[in-house]
C-alpha cells in the first residue's frame, strides 16, 4: 500500500519561505504524477501545483505561480517537494500531498483523479 507523508509545515510572517516534502513509501512511486492541494476550513480542497514523473511537466494554479516552485529529488524521482516564496495570509491552510498512477490532459487540477493522499502539514502564515 502507497504511503505519502508529508512534512515542512508551520508558522511562519508574510513574505517568508517554506518548503514542504512528501515522501512515497510503497508501491512504484517512481512513475507518479505528484501534486499538491490545499485546504482552508469550511473551502473545498484546492489544486496547488503538479509535476509528472519524469519532473520536466510543471504547472501552477494563479494564486501561486511565480511565488511556488514544485520539483522532485533528481536522484530517486520519489521525494517532492513544495518551495514556497513570498508567501501571504492568504496561503494558510492544510497542504495534502497526492499521487496518481496516470492523469490525462488537465485533469490534474482536479483531486478525484489522484489515488493517494497524505495526511496534510499546516502552514500558517500570519503576522
Amino acid at each position: 500500500q502507497v504511503q505519502l507523508a508529508e512534512s515542512g509545515g508551520g508558522s511562519v510572517q508574510p513574505e517568508d519561505s517554506l518548503r514542504l516534502s512528501c515522501a512515497p513509501s510503497g508501491g512504484t512511486s517512481t512513475w507518479f504524477q505528484m501534486a499538491w492541494f490545499r485546504q482552508v476550513a469550511g473551502k473545498e480542497r484546492e489544486f496547488i501545483a503538479t509535476i509528472n514523473w519524469r519532473g520536466d511537466r510543471k504547472y501552477y494554479s494563479d494564486s501561486v505561480k511565480g511565488r511556488f516552485t514544485i520539483s522532485r529529488d533528481h536522484a530517486t524521482k520519489t521525494t517532492v517537494y513544495l518551495q514556497m516564496a513570498s508567501l501571504k495570509p492568504e496561503d494558510t491552510g492544510v497542504y495534502y500531498c497526492a499521487a496518481a498512477y496516470s492523469i490525462i490532459g488537465d485533469a490534474f487540477r482536479d483531486g478525484r483523479r489522484y489515488d493517494y493522499w497524505g495526511q496534510g502539514t499546516q502552514v500558517t502564515v500570519s503576522s
